[in-house]
């Protein structure tokens, strides 16, 4: 990829990764969260390393952007390399109940342990992890069904490690999103920034935009599953038709025919769409 290279390390989470690494010593389940219609971009490449051995509940949020198709691609994919997602909308509170048994289930296995060295049983301790914005504090709050922990969708909004009692039997330890860094994976950064999971900061709107239609003409024209995303999803939207036109050449044409040719309003909108769902259910990886 020619475009500039995407680099955001704010240093609230630089802090928040020293912190995070000596409390993880005291977890014993570690929640991944990721974005459902990026699988694979938002893994941070960190995670591992820091959880060790630990036991881990994938969680991929924003279901309710994605098809059922794609839904179902990536769980058989992801179950035949060995791991068993959940599948949430975090801000609708779908899936939160399975969430919720996997992380107890560790609990006791830990309590059982406990009891057979003579001590009391306690919570479980699990930590949330993920990206900026993929909703980890979305997922606390319908885990507490209630508005503990601060959440909106832009990144940052999370700044400081709590931990939070969801019930008798589990605490969670919300963090920062944490980005590594530096982001080694250039496609993978175009990624998040389309989807929103990285500072605005980090990128310009124009450039993430253009990637955004190259990746959907690229969908739009390759091998994939019927129904795993709409077909020619930006003409349905915006009835312009951009065969034979380059990405960037689109993203003129759609400026000139909606915003009397204000790029940046263009790029704006398009993100926008995209990531409210306006555009259709749509997920940017293949498995």
């Amino acid at each position: 990829m020619s475009t500039p290279p995407i680099q955001w390390y704010p240093g609230h989470i630089a802090k928040a990764e020293k912190a995070l690494v000596e409390q993880l010593k005291k977890v014993d389940v570690v929640l991944e969260v990721r974005d459902a219609r990026i699988p694979r971009s938002s893994h941070h490449p960190q995670i591992q390393k820091w959880i060790g051995e630990k036991p881990h509940v994938l969680v991929l949020n924003r279901i309710d952007l994605v098809t059922p198709v794609s839904h179902q691609l990536w769980l058989d994919t992801l179950k035949t390399e060995g791991q068993d997602p959940y599948f949430t909308d975090a801000q609708h509170g779908k899936g939160i109940k399975a969430v919720i048994k996997a992380a107890e289930k560790v609990g006791v296995s830990i309590n059982q342990r406990r009891c057979d060295r003579g001590m009391r049983p306690r919570p479980v301790r699990a930590v949330v992890l993920g990206f900026p914005n993929v909703g980890k504090s979305a997922l606390i709050n319908r885990l507490l069904k209630r508005k503990i922990v601060a959440s909106a969708r832009r990144p940052g909004v999370t700044r400081q490690l709590r931990w939070v009692r969801v019930s008798q039997a589990l605490e969670l330890l919300d963090t920062p999103g944490v980005l590594p860094a530096k982001l080694e994976d250039q496609q993978a950064a175009y990624k998040l920034a389309i989807c929103d999971d990285i500072g605005t900061a980090a990128y310009e709107s124009q450039l993430v935009a253009t990637t955004l239609i190259e990746l959907l003409h690229t969908l739009d024209s390759g091998e994939r599953p019927p129904g795993f995303l709409p077909e020619n999803s930006l003409q349905n939207r915006y009835q312009l038709n951009s065969d034979a036109m380059t990405a960037a050449d689109y993203l003129t044409a759609l400026a000139e025919h909606r915003h009397q040719g204000n790029l940046e309003r263009m790029a704006q909108q398009l993100l926008h769409d995209f990531r409210k769902g306006l555009l259709g259910k749509i997920t940017l990886e293949l498995p």
